[in-house]
């Protein structure tokens, strides 16, 4: 995964792979398959899935030349409130974009380094 601080503040983990590569053919079939290892995982609760680009669609707003589609798997993937700050970045959602030929999944660089192994794990089992 790609590692970067987009806007210069925010850091996101991206991973970018061919249709080609995998044996995924549209974003909805990887939603399922994260949906499975969040719903495997027995702390983590799915919460919902957004459809971005057909909400961006609905308001008139502009998307990245190319994408066809881009949906938000929010969930929550801790168990603990260490300080009420945290809250600011809970929940947790992968991001999954699709275009002709790729998708693109990314995440917010998480504060808990053991959830975040454990979110880039996910995202690179879609490779397997």
């Amino acid at each position: 995964m790609k590692r970067m601080l987009f806007k210069e503040k925010y850091p996101v983990c991206t991973l970018e792979v061919l249709k080609s590569e995998i044996k995924y053919e549209h974003i909805d079939e990887i939603i399922t398959f994260l949906r499975t290892k969040i719903e495997e995982n027995p702390v983590a609760v799915f919460i919902a899935i957004f459809d971005q680009l057909a909400h961006c669609k609905k308001n008139n707003g502009t998307a990245e030349e190319g994408l066809i589609g881009a949906k938000n798997l929010v969930f929550c993937l801790g168990k603990d409130i260490p300080s009420s700050k945290i809250m600011a970045v809970k929940p947790r959602s992968i991001g999954i974009s699709e275009f002709e030929d790729k998708f693109e999944l990314g995440i917010l660089e998480t504060p808990n380094a053991e959830a975040h192994v454990t979110l880039q794990s996910w995202i690179k089992e879609i490779k397997k």
